[in-house]
């Protein structure tokens, strides 16, 4: 008798678009999408078919947004972003979707973002302004605004890049350089636009490693839905409902992310 042990199942382009639609993104929502592409499992045409399904099921009426994050020490060579070329350091889906026709990406230089479908270049515009990471009034802040839903395919929440704007909104103390660093961003014209940035810092550490600590709470208070997406564990998550239930706790205790410790309600 052969084992079946050890043998995956193959995931195609139209079980993947059911499994989202299972989960509940609707074809006119904003979605952002971290991602694993490893944690999927095999997929037949591999990352190109699982970001057709993501494309399919929601940039046609909706908005699909991935990360395209180049903070990482090999980005941004003297400290100047190109946004038509530079890598994306968050996976492979991110860096093959930013390089796919039709999406923009935004002038963040640590932590842009790749858009796609509607309304894709207003939702992007003005990063170039920002001055931290994830200003309320940027890409990521800009979630809660538009009721956006944010979708951990495979991805642990600990990259929850939002609830690092979440944090920034409530001016949480030791998150941000007190110093800037200058990063410059070349533009379509090859001119160089100033962009200085406080980026992320905190002497706790890296405090994201603690944002998975919510998931139970969001699950209870129906803020986010667990699923499969072909072998992932995946979560999706309703920004504005995560914006509240976390601001509201950081008020009561700023250090809510300093340590691993349950959440107190």
């Amino acid at each position: 008798m052969t084992s079946l042990i050890g043998i995956s199942h193959m995931h195609g382009y139209q079980s993947l678009c059911q499994d989202l639609i299972n989960l509940g993104i609707k074809a006119t929502d904003t979605v952002m999408v971290h991602s694993s592409m490893k944690a999927i499992g095999e997929v037949e045409g591999g990352a190109e078919t699982v970001l057709d399904a993501l494309s399919d099921t929601i940039a046609k009426q909706g908005l699909l947004l991935l990360p395209t994050h180049t903070w990482q020490d090999w980005n941004c060579q003297a400290n100047i972003f190109d946004p038509q070329s530079e890598p994306s350091c968050v996976g492979i889906l991110t860096e093959l979707f930013r390089r796919r026709p039709g999406v923009v990406r935004s002038w963040h230089p640590t932590h842009s973002i790749g858009a796609l479908g509607q309304d894709a270049e207003s939702y992007i515009y003005g990063e170039e302004l920002s001055r931290s990471p994830c200003p309320k009034l940027g890409c990521w802040g800009r979630l809660a605004a538009v009721n956006a839903k944010i979708l951990f395919l495979g991805a642990s929440p600990k990259t929850n890049t939002f609830l690092h704007s979440v944090e920034e909104w409530h001016q949480i103390p030791d998150r941000l350089a007190t110093s800037a660093t200058m990063y410059r961003i070349r533009q379509p014209n090859g001119n160089l636009l100033d962009c200085p940035q406080h980026k992320h810092h905190s002497s706790r550490g890296d405090v994201s490693q603690h944002y998975d600590k919510m998931i139970p709470e969001f699950l209870r208070q129906g803020v986010a839905r667990q699923g499969r997406i072909g072998d992932a564990n995946s979560y999706l998550c309703d920004a504005l409902g995560m914006a509240e239930i976390v601001g509201k706790l950081l008020t009561q205790n700023p250090k809510l992310f300093d340590d691993h410790q349950p959440i107190a309600i």
